[in-house]
């Protein structure tokens, strides 16, 4: 993958760098939020070679490119002239509440997750290093590891307030001097002594260690009154001015209201979630586990974040991440169920690729370029998480810290009762296999362009053939080019076989092996031989030619025919086909490429009938 040349590709077709107000990107995708959506051409992104898919969550504008985002990401801001800081207030353009809320909470929650994560694998690997008595708890070792994975979590309202701040556009590191006020020793140490007061007005005592609303909402308000005192105060005073004022407004006004309000929401959310899975487990886990990659696909699933840590923060453990967990393996299952069922190369190396990267906790490339694809999958996958959410409700699975929600991860379920990891495994390997199995049995319907109006069946090859290494001649004389620059993406993408393309000079083709043609097209545009060493092969003359419906094609061979190497099979009036519009450039393929390992050019640019073109190796 070029990354520059892809990225200055993706920074032209979502509208150039004037149609962008701001961009970041996640795991596998990159978020713009654009002036104007509409100026983004969703089709040409679609089909430029490494974007998985294109689509649009809480009106943010998003590019999935997979695992090789962050460097697509970094070639992209290179290629930009603009900051990437957020505009000021009134810059951005107006959105509806839900769009701006989901919008704020991703753009808040998605850069922290590495930390939370990493330091969730290291309670992770703690717990299990305990489990099986290789480590006590009363260790220095134990202390020391589990201050690194409980650090983060601790001082979550820190790192929350950067990245609230930098999305609100505010001064990170007043937000971060706000958080950390709220979490100095000594008021915590006042706090835990019970109500206390400041000014004369009653402080409520709250614990703000590893909360989540309190903060969110303290530097929400933080960033409208940083830019009020902003605004009224002089130039020459601003660096001294602003940050103190903010400060003096905001951590009493926290302490007095924010923080207790922010409290009782979070208790309140956490509290019902608990009593959700305490009275109707199953019902909900099959609700959320069933609808969980429908949320990402609306960008809804960010609003369970701020939930699932709060939940951790104040009862210890939640529900709601066993759900992604089995999720995303019944995304992964699907796309493996593609690979088993697909009779095309290119689709099976994909779905097991995409399937993998989908168990590890990465789905959006097994969802957005396999399973959505060809739809039936996906319709498996919320069934395989529904599966497996119900049993995941019954035994009342729990995750203990936030991770990576994926195999990786699996030590997030490692809680005082290892059963909880052996029920959280076993949901995984439900959730992978309902959606692998009803995929193979519904099957899907893969898209198969234009050569397809090939009607003859191919010659079968005798079973005592052994397939060897085998050189390709080519068909006609012109221009050698690599399939990548045929403007068809059934070629390009090289989901019909391998091979290369000729831009024809004269206006016939001949057979480039010894065997037999086993189709003509009517049209006269395609024409199908099997070798007698048993490769498989489609000439197909021009892009959309089939449209012709055989004005200028004059095939000279009929199915069936012996042909050997140089032997006219057609042809064609080349310069009348362009002049009606239509590219002639030639794809010469291997169709059967499951039993080949790769073909090899012979190097040549310029070619002519009868040379040596290029090796289908075995």
């Amino acid at each position: 993958m070029d990354k520059q040349q892809l990225s200055k590709d993706i920074l032209k077709l979502v509208g150039g760098e004037e149609n962008i107000d701001q961009v970041t990107h996640c795991m596998t995708r990159l978020r713009f939020n654009l002036n104007d959506n509409n100026k983004a051409d969703r089709t040409t992104l679609k089909n430029t070679p490494g974007v998985m898919g294109v689509t649009e969550n809480g009106g943010q504008f998003q590019v999935i490119i997979g695992n090789e985002v962050s460097e697509v990401y970094k070639a992209l801001v290179n290629n930009m002239s603009m900051s990437m800081k957020p505009n000021a207030e009134g810059g951005k353009k107006q959105r509806n509440p839900i769009s701006a809320l989901f919008d704020f909470i991703s753009g808040m929650f998605t850069p922290i997750l590495p930390a939370i994560a990493g330091a969730g694998m290291i309670k992770g690997i703690v717990s299990i290093l305990v489990a099986l008595g290789w480590m006590t708890n009363t260790s220095s070792t134990y202390i020391i590891l589990s201050a690194v994975g409980d650090g983060a979590f601790y001082f979550l309202p820190i790192i929350l307030a950067i990245s609230a701040a930098k999305k609100m556009g505010s001064n990170v590191y007043v937000g971060a001097a706000l958080a950390a006020g709220l979490m100095h020793p000594t008021i915590t140490a006042l706090l835990q002594e019970g109500n206390t007061s400041f000014a004369g007005i009653t402080v409520i005592a709250t614990s703000y260690a590893s909360s989540v609303i309190p903060i969110v909402i303290a530097i929400w308000i933080a960033s409208y009154v940083e830019r009020a005192i902003d605004r009224i105060t002089h130039s020459s005073l601003k660096l001294i001015v602003v940050p103190t004022v903010t400060l003096l407004i905001m951590v009493p006004l926290t302490l007095i209201a924010i923080g207790p309000l922010g409290g009782i929401i979070g208790n309140g959310l956490s509290g019902g979630i608990r009593w959700l899975f305490d009275n109707a487990s199953i019902f909900a886990s099959i609700l959320i586990g069933g609808t969980m990659s429908v949320l990402i696909i609306t960008g809804m699933h960010y609003a369970l974040l701020p939930l699932a840590v709060g939940s951790i923060a104040t009862l210890g453990y939640d529900f709601i991440i066993p759900l992604m967990f089995a999720a995303n393996m019944a995304q992964g299952g699907a796309a493996f169920g593609v690979g088993f069922k697909s009779k095309n190369t290119q689709t099976k190396s994909l779905s097991y690729s995409t399937g993998l990267t989908a168990l590890m906790g990465i789905t959006e490339p097994a969802m957005y370029g396999i399973n959505m694809k060809f739809k039936k999958p996906f319709i498996a996958a919320l069934i395989g998480g529904a599966v497996a959410g119900a049993f995941l409700g019954a035994f009342s699975v729990k995750a203990y810290f936030i991770s990576t929600v994926g195999l990786p991860g699996a030590a997030s379920y490692v809680g005082p009762d290892i059963s909880n990891l052996l029920y959280a495994l076993i949901a995984a390997l439900i959730a992978f296999v309902v959606a692998s199995v009803i995929t193979y049995i519904l099957g899907f319907q893969e898209e198969v362009p234009a050569p397809s109006a090939l009607s003859a069946t191919i010659p079968v090859v005798a079973e005592d053939t052994k397939l060897q290494d085998e050189q390709i001649f080519s068909p006609m004389s012109g221009e050698v080019k690599p399939l990548s620059l045929v403007p068809d993406p059934a070629f390009s993408e090289e989901m019909m076989g391998k091979g290369f393309a000729i831009q024809p000079a004269e206006g016939r083709a001949v057979s480039p092996v010894n065997g037999t043609v086993f189709s003509v097209s009517k049209s006269g545009h395609a024409i199908g031989l099997v070798s007698d060493l048993g490769a498989e092969m489609l000439i197909h003359i021009g892009i959309d030619t089939v449209k012709l419906k055989g004005q200028f094609f004059s095939p000279k061979v009929q199915a069936g025919a012996k042909v050997s190497v140089g032997d006219l099979l057609m042809e064609f009036d080349r310069e009348e086909i362009e002049k009606a519009g239509y590219n002639m450039i030639t794809p010469v393929i291997i169709t059967n490429m499951d039993q080949y390992t790769d073909v090899q050019s012979a190097g040549r640019t310029k070619i002519h009938e009868k040379e040596w073109m290029y090796t289908v190796k075995v």
